[in-house]
């Protein structure tokens, strides 16, 4: 009889927890295949950028933070393996690139041949440096795997770090659930939220030397007598190919069914630099928008030197012709395109207030709309929090009634048996 009821409550705790899962879990609202203009090209006397093939794409001033090119930079995509970036990123800031990694059954039992891996062996040792080599320039996912693992512990555990830097890094729209990129519907992120995570990653100078990387080789390991050489898949970066772009220091690729063909770059010319993301294209058209967006960022705009900071602004702009607010410069009266520390001149008291109504973005343009988003989506997560705790105590109070109501009822039998 006890056994029954034991039954009975491991049901209800079941029960339970799938409807737990079911309200943590949340599937991507990725719409895939639709079509978005070039905000950017709506703002009046803005260099008119250029068309695109990717569904989304944004060109980022990496040194200020302002958006010059907009294409749906905030809808939700699947990364694939542009994921990377953040993967690396946390690696950078929580390991040494001496650090020996030593591959186990748990991460490489999943790894099929084409899934985009080097053949790595239970048992066989890696520096972190190759490791992030092997991860950044090959894209191998068993690597990716096993670096969670190194890190964090589990591929979950990790998943919880990336989103929670992510989230410092300003993402709004980002969630991820592996290391690697691969396939899995509560996996997006936007070009917006990526540029923002390489623009950290850049920061770091062993990231910089990694992504730049022609080619590189891993020695005979413990495990593997043969040498193995690999060359970079980034076509803007690869010297000799067609797509080679002058200036452009690494970023990284990305390809899956779902998510077609993703991208991430970074140029430099006359002291400036860009990022672009490009998201969901067909196989070569990626590349051709990094140079669309590439040259029309070098061609049209300029970094100028201001107190304390700078901006970015198009070529026939002053900083003069600036809308100044508190430590932010604007461009017209509300797009962002830089910070410093140039006091606001005393103005009239209505034309003070006036500015002082004016939306200051960290970062970028729509960052109000982002900051609001944040909020909402905090929000959302304290009301799934209450959800949560609300369920677990109908679950617990459901399933201690069940057992003392089912000893109960056992204990008369017995009392009615004895009597009997």
């Amino acid at each position: 009889m006890i056994r029954k009821i034991c039954k009975k409550a491991t049901v209800w705790l079941l029960a339970g927890v799938i409807s737990l899962s079911a309200v943590t879990v949340q599937a991507a609202e990725v719409d895939n295949g639709a079509s978005y203009p070039i905000t950017t090209n709506a703002i009046e006397g803005w260099p008119q950028g250029p068309d695109t093939y990717s569904e989304t794409a944004v060109l980022m001033d990496a040194d200020t933070g302002t958006i010059l090119y907009n294409k749906g930079m905030d809808e939700k995509r699947y990364p694939a393996s542009i994921t990377k970036i953040m993967t690396a990123l946390l690696a950078l800031e929580n390991s040494n690139l001496d650090d020996q990694v030593t591959f186990t059954e748990e991460c490489l039992a999943d790894q099929t041949s084409d899934s985009g891996n080097i053949g790595m062996q239970v048992g066989e040792v890696l520096t972190m440096r190759q490791c992030l080599l092997a991860l950044m320039i090959r894209s191998a996912n068993d690597v990716a795997t096993q670096i969670a693992v190194q890190i964090a512990g589990s591929v979950s555990a990790f998943a919880d770090m990336m989103n929670q830097r992510a989230q410092e890094l300003g993402c709004v729209n980002t969630h991820f659930v592996n290391a690697s990129g691969m396939p899995d519907e509560n996996h997006y992120t936007t070009a917006h939220d990526m540029a923002l995570i390489f623009r950290e990653a850049i920061k770091n100078q062993d990231f910089l030397d990694i992504i730049g990387t022609q080619s590189f080789t891993i020695d005979p390991t413990n495990m593997n007598p043969e040498s193995r050489t690999y060359s970079t898949h980034h076509a803007l970066v690869a010297q000799g190919a067609p797509e080679y772009y002058e200036g452009c220091f690494g970023g990284k690729t990305g390809v899956t069914e779902a998510s077609k063909n993703t991208l991430v770059s970074g140029a430099t010319r006359d002291g400036m630099t860009l990022i672009a993301v490009a998201m969901r294209a067909d196989a070569g058209q990626v590349c051709q928008d990094h140079i669309s967006m590439f040259d029309y960022g070098f061609n049209n705009f300029q970094k100028v030197e201001v107190p304390g900071g700078a901006v970015t602004i198009p070529k026939d702009v002053q900083v003069s012709d600036l809308t100044n607010t508190d430590n932010s410069y604007y461009y017209g009266t509300d797009y962002y395109v830089g910070s410093g520390s140039k006091e606001v001149q005393e103005e009239e008291p209505s034309e003070i207030a006036a500015e002082e109504t004016t939306p200051t973005p960290e970062v970028a343009p729509e960052s109000s709309d982002s900051n609001t988003g944040q909020e909402e989506k905090t929000q959302d997560m304290t009301v799934y929090r209450y959800v949560i705790y609300i369920l677990a105590g109908l679950i617990a109070v459901t399933l201690v009634v069940t057992i003392v109501s089912g000893i109960r009822k056992h204990t008369k039998k017995k009392k009615r048996r004895r009597k009997s």
